[in-house]
């Protein structure tokens, strides 16, 4: 079900606003410095389906936050939670410093949410549903309506199509307007899920760096996505959750950080190298002709300088070395047991 939350909340129509302990990284904070904060936050559907089982979030203020899971992984629908769409079964959500689902009014007209995709009414022009969606906040002031949207829609860079039917729009256009929808005015939070869907390479680049921007103004963005390459470009924390459970949850370096680098020896004297490796804490060690690879982990491995001198003091003819840093797809992928290409 597409839905699109505005600025009114309980409107009609599009307008309706077994895995181990989460490793908790600097992300887990109280007070003003949290936007988003849950706490045991549990899910259950009828006929007993665990969709999330007992979340614990934390969303620092001014981040901007990556939500990462494969499908099935609960991430729509904690999103629905976090927004006041579901009640949890259990457990506790505070949006901004309030409860949530019970303050949902007080909430959601200082946040621009995109969830499932636009809802937009496709015989209505991208300007004039805008202005539907504006006029659906009984806060907006209607003589700055058509500044107001006139503003989004360059934002979004769908000006000169903002004349054009919505439903003749692609998919990348659909969701350019739908971020426009949540761009009307300013937000303390974004929540956006998905938000480079259906777009291009050159249209991703413009919605990453709208991101950016929003987060140098001081909006905190809160994005879900499967793209792992997209979150390490563009957020400073993220979560990763499998399973319904959080996995691990902190800025987005620790986490890399935490997971395995590459090392790579190119030598005739991969029998040598192999042993001295291993000696020096060197991980799933593995020969291909003359090159020797293995895996770095933060807290085994010396120094690589030191790892370096210690082949050359074996007498190892070291003709290439070198060493990749882990990456956050080498982290999902070590958390969740999945590749890094996953929807949900």
């Amino acid at each position: 079900m597409e839905r699109l939350l505005g600025e009114q909340a309980g409107s009609d129509g599009p307008f309706r606003g077994g895995a181990a302990p989460a490793r908790q990284g600097s992300a887990t904070r109280t007070g003003d410095d949290t936007v988003i904060a849950a706490r045991g936050l549990t899910k259950r559907y009828r006929g007993g389906q665990l969709a999330v089982d007992g979340l614990d979030l934390a969303v620092p203020r001014g981040s901007v936050f990556g939500f990462l899971g494969p499908n099935g992984s609960g991430k729509t629908t904690t999103i629905r939670m976090l927004m006041g769409l579901i009640a949890p079964t259990s457990g506790s959500v505070r949006v901004l410093g309030r409860p949530m689902p019970r303050a949902v009014r007080e909430v959601l007209p200082e946040v621009g949410a995109l969830i499932e995709g636009p809802a937009l009414y496709g015989f209505l022009s991208g300007r004039d549903n805008l202005v539907r969606f504006d006029s659906a906040d009984p806060t907006a002031d209607p003589r700055t309506r058509s500044a107001r949207v006139a503003a989004a829609l360059d934002r979004v860079g769908l000006a000169p199509a903002g004349r054009k039917k919505a439903r003749a729009y692609s998919l990348g256009m659909k969701q350019r307007l739908g971020l426009a929808s949540a761009l009307l005015r300013p937000r303390r939070l974004l929540v956006l899920d998905e938000p480079t869907n259906g777009l291009d390479p050159q249209g991703m680049r413009e919605i990453r760096a709208l991101v950016r921007e929003l987060a140098s103004d001081g909006t905190t963005v809160f994005l879900s996505s499967h793209l792992l390459d997209e979150i390490e470009q563009v957020c400073t924390h993220a979560a990763v959750m499998a399973r319904g459970r959080l996995l691990a949850q902190g800025p987005v370096a620790e986490l890399s950080a935490e997971a395995r680098g590459r090392l790579s020896v190119t030598t005739p004297d991969t029998t040598v190298a192999v042993r001295v490796l291993g000696e020096h804490g060197v991980a799933a060690i593995a020969v291909a002709g003359d090159r020797v690879t293995g895996e770095l982990t933060p807290s085994g491995v010396a120094d690589l300088a030191d790892l370096n001198a210690a082949l050359v003091r074996a007498h190892v003819r070291v003709r290439g070395f070198g060493a990749e840093r882990a990456s956050l797809e080498d982290a999902f992928v070590a958390l969740t047991g999945e590749g890094f290409d996953v929807a949900g």
